[in-house]
């Protein structure tokens, strides 16, 4: 692969599924977590800036749509 990463912890986390350790926070469902919460906060971001006219309701039903793709 070629990279060297700086965190071996995260990286063994983010292999690891839930069943394969004792301790929850050891899996990627943490990870997981964190990564969805970023990816709609730029999606929200960004249908907010580009839809200025639209609703909350129509904003959280764009974002749906594409996040659940």
């Amino acid at each position: 692969m070629g990279y060297v990463f700086k965190n071996n912890q995260l990286l063994k986390a983010a292999l690891t599924h839930r069943s394969k350790t004792k301790d929850n926070y050891k899996s990627y469902e943490r990870l997981e977590f964190l990564g969805d919460s970023i990816l709609e906060l730029i999606i929200s971001e960004y249908l907010y800036k580009k839809y200025p006219k639209k609703s909350e309701g129509e904003l959280t039903l764009l974002r749906s749509i594409i996040v659940n793709k």
